[in-house]
């Protein structure tokens, strides 16, 4: 199995656009081509931010590369995200005052079951 962490760092009055987003836009089509959602969760930084996180699982980091490739070449799909950046002023504009950090992490398991 291959797993994934993906975490970003939201401004608070982003929070809810953002995770709209995820939950209309990015998780239908992230599961339409196989990945598979552990859970997604958000812990406040008690500064004004806010770090979401989701983890994903994968067959295989083969696997992980094939879905990530058809997700990013679904036409529709792309074309929603071009949208809600264009609704939220371009995504330069998102990146300099929404979401101010972005992390894609390979996750390694410290447990060893079975011989």
């Amino acid at each position: 199995m291959f797993y994934r962490r993906k975490f970003y760092i939201v401004k608070n009055d982003f929070v809810d656009n953002f995770n709209e987003h995820f939950n209309k836009t990015n998780l239908p089509n992230q599961l339409k081509h196989g990945a598979r959602l552990v859970g997604r969760w958000m812990r406040d930084n008690k500064d004004n931010t806010v770090e979401i996180f989701a983890i994903w699982e994968y067959g295989s980091y083969e696997d992980y590369i094939e879905i990530e490739n058809n997700v990013r070449g679904d036409g529709p799909h792309v074309q929603r995200v071009k949208d809600w950046y264009e609704q939220n002023g371009g995504r330069d504009h998102v990146y300099n005052h929404y979401i101010l950090e972005v992390s894609n992490e390979e996750l390694v398991s410290t447990v060893h079951l079975g011989s």
